[in-house]
C-alpha cells in the first residue's frame, strides 16, 4: 500500500520505505527482453569514456563492472577514475579482490562476473565477451587495433533478435550515433 506523496516509494517487510529499482535498460523490465549493447568507437581514451558512461549511470543509481583483461590498464583506469571525474560528482568505485567488492557501485576487473550486483558492463579492452549478454546493458569500447573484432561482434550480435545494437562515434568532441 502505497501513501500519499510516496508514489516512487514501497514499504518493505520491516516496515521501512524503500525506493523502487530503477534500470538504465528498461526494456527488459517491460517484458520485451531486449538488450541494449552500444558499441563505442574511441581514439585510445577509454577512460574518458568511461568516466562519462560512469556518471551516468550514477546518475541513475545504477551499478557498473568495467572489464579489462590487463590489471596495469585496470590500475591506471581506477586512477583515472579519481582524477577526472566531474567536480560536481564522485565516482565510487573500486578493484576486484581488494576488499568490499559487493559495496563497490562500479566495479573494476578482469572477469565477467558482478560480485557487485550490476546489471551494466563496460568492455574496456575491445575483445567482446559473451558473458555480457547476461546483463541488461552492455557498453562495447573499442579502436583501430581492436575494430576488426567490433565488426566481428556487431555482426554476430545482428543474428540476435533479442539484441538492440547502437553505434557510437566521436564527431568533432561529441558521440554521434551512427547505427
Amino acid at each position: 500500500m502505497e501513501r500519499q506523496g510516496r508514489g516512487d516509494a514501497r514499504q518493505g517487510r520491516d516496515r521501512v520505505w524503500r525506493a523502487r529499482a530503477r534500470h538504465v535498460c528498461r526494456a527488459r523490465t517491460r517484458g520485451l527482453g531486449l538488450l541494449r549493447v552500444d558499441f563505442y568507437q574511441h581514439g585510445g581514451g577509454v577512460a574518458n569514456v568511461l568516466v562519462a558512461l560512469a556518471t551516468k549511470l550514477m546518475g541513475q543509481s545504477e551499478r557498473l563492472i568495467v572489464v579489462h583483461d590487463d590489471p596495469a590498464e585496470l590500475a591506471s583506469l581506477d586512477r583515472r577514475l579519481w582524477t577526472e571525474a566531474p567536480a560536481d560528482s564522485f565516482l565510487a568505485h573500486g578493484v576486484v579482490d581488494e576488499g568490499r567488492d559487493k559495496d563497490q557501485p562500479i566495479l573494476l576487473t578482469g572477469r565477467t562476473v558482478a560480485p557487485n550486483g550490476a546489471r551494466n558492463i563496460l568492455i574496456a579492452d575491445g575483445e567482446w565477451r559473451p558473458a555480457a549478454l547476461d546483463y541488461d546493458r552492455a557498453f562495447f569500447l573499442f579502436d583501430e587495433a581492436t575494430i576488426a573484432g567490433a565488426r566481428s561482434a556487431w555482426k554476430s550480435l545482428g543474428d540476435k533478435q533479442d539484441i538492440d545494437r547502437h553505434y557510437w562515434a566521436q564527431e568533432e568532441g561529441r558521440w554521434v550515433q551512427k547505427a
